[in-house]
């Protein structure tokens, strides 16, 4: 082995190229919006070439989902405990990250116009937004606690709270979402 021979970076030059890019994304859909970010502004935002991001991602479209892919669960709300209180913080974390300026533009670029990366963006989303959820639940079993089963979280809070932030509909706030869990528990605790 040469001793002269230049030692790799964790991660490379690639894992490098791929954070700035997503930070460019992530900083221009807040800027401007989805609508208004090109590929050739997000390379110059990046400090890259244009080819390197259609060799890449090849369109805007499949840039946004994979940022959106990738964006990472980092800012999840800590575990506190208590059933009510953490799906309250889950669900008011994931409502956070839909209304932020362009949280919307990444869920809708998952939903790809192609009817096959349709399907795969929709079921990369319900998997990430599922994996959201399962600590709380994994976590309230272990206490001993009865919580809903995942298909209910997702048919009874999550559901109604992407409808309600795609079609724009007012009165989703905070004191929607905390309704929305009242109602949940509420209901499982009449069943039991």
């Amino acid at each position: 082995m040469n001793a002269d021979a230049p030692t790799k970076r964790p991660g490379g030059r690639s894992s490098h190229v791929r954070a700035a890019v997503y930070s460019a994304v992530v900083a221009l859909v807040s800027e401007r919006g989805a609508d208004q970010v090109t590929l050739p502004a997000v390379a110059k935002r990046a400090g890259v070439n244009s080819s390197t991001l259609y060799r890449r991602w090849g369109t805007l479209a499949a840039l946004l989902a994979d940022v959106a892919k990738h964006h990472g669960d980092a800012d999840a709300p800590p575990l506190v405990g208590d059933l009510r209180t953490d799906l309250e913080n889950q669900t008011l974390w994931t409502l956070t990250e839909l209304s932020r300026p362009g949280g919307i533009a990444f869920f809708r670029a998952e939903v790809a116009p192609d009817i096959d990366e349709r399907r795969d963006g929709l079921r990369e989303c319900l998997h990430r937004v599922s994996e959201r959820f399962r600590p709380v639940l994994d976590a309230a079993r272990e206490r001993g606690d009865a919580p809903p089963s995942l298909e209910q979280i997702l048919d009874r809070i999550v559901a109604p709270l992407y409808f309600r932030v795609v079609f724009s509909i007012p009165g989703t706030d905070e004191a929607y979402v905390r309704g929305l869990v009242a109602e949940l528990l509420g209901k499982l605790q009449m069943e039991s």
